[in-house]
């Protein structure tokens, strides 16, 4: 990462506007993330990330929770526009004032510059106090009227370029149905109808990833059926969940085991999807029979 500029978000903004939500995007997004980062620390933080190949992405929220320190940010994000290594970007949030009164009346919390005081008192105090840094923000938002979900595909579209589906992921795997559930599956497939290579003692130790037992499962008839029927489903309502954002949708094949039949299928359901979306495959009992055997 030496070579490539690290990408510095910093998420600031009035309190109650949404800055949960706004850092919970950004790590869906990929980023590394850190919430009530004191603006002193942010320098050296900076150091540890030009140093490592896994911190190119960075979101950081900054407010007022550390007053003390807020004072330093605009010498400190001066500091930061003048490194040639960093790509800094300030977020925003921002809401009226009769909201964000309303969304503390919902929560019941205290401001944080009015603790003990009214809450109209600390937005009035914070929303002078940041001024400043708004008027150097490149993106500002106005939560007022967004819903949780909307906010995020606003983050969304606005800081993860030109492919949007970075923030969306497939995850596809299988299982075995007598090992129970997947329980962060959020939808389920069985194809235990299917004829089952378990029998046939050439493929009993093989896996449906290997040919033999992919073939012996997809050249079954009820199988291409199935498949063509499940994938006609699949295709049109994952960017609804997309859109809807989800950052990550679970697809699960089971079988008995899962070792033959969900495997193959969950393999090629993945293979197919991944011409369009970022997905990622796994097989949660693919060795768990023949490690049970090993064992015993």
């Amino acid at each position: 990462m030496l070579d490539n500029k690290t990408s510095l978000v910093i998420v600031t903004g009035m309190s109650g506007a949404g800055k949960t939500v706004a850092i919970q995007s950004f790590e869906d997004l990929g980023y590394f993330t850190i919430d009530n980062m004191p603006p002193a620390l942010v320098p050296k933080f900076l150091e540890l990330a030009e140093t490592s190949d896994d911190n190119d992405k960075v979101a950081l929220v900054v407010d007022m929770r550390s007053r003390h320190f807020f004072k330093e940010l605009q010498k400190i994000l001066d500091e930061i526009e003048l490194n040639s290594a960093v790509d800094l970007r300030i977020l925003f949030l921002d809401a009226t004032d009769s909201e964000l009164v309303s969304r503390y009346k919902e929560t019941r919390r205290s401001h944080p510059l009015a603790p003990a005081g009214r809450v109209m008192d600390g937005i009035k105090l914070e929303r002078e106090l940041l001024a400043p840094l708004k008027n150097l923000s490149q993106n500002v938002v106005d939560t007022t009227d967004l819903t949780p979900r909307e906010l995020r595909k606003t983050i969304t579209d606005q800081f993860s370029g030109d492919n949007n589906q970075s923030a969306f992921r497939i995850e596809v795997m299988s299982f075995g149905f007598k090992y129970g559930l997947p329980l962060d599956a959020d939808l389920v497939f069985d194809v235990r109808f299917l004829p089952n290579p378990y029998y046939d003692p050439q493929m009993r130790e093989l896996t449906g990833l290997d040919q033999k037992v992919f073939d012996y499962v997809m050249n079954h008839g009820a199988s291409e059926s199935f498949y063509q029927h499940l994938l006609n489903m699949l295709v049109p309502i994952l960017p609804a969940y997309q859109k809807e954002g989800k950052s990550i949708l679970t697809i699960a094949v089971g079988c008995t085991g899962g070792q033959h039949r969900s495997v193959a299928f969950a393999h090629r359901l993945a293979e197919e999807l991944k011409a369009n979306w970022t997905v990622n495959e796994s097989h949660r009992d693919k060795n768990r029979r023949k490690e049970t055997v090993n064992r015993s």
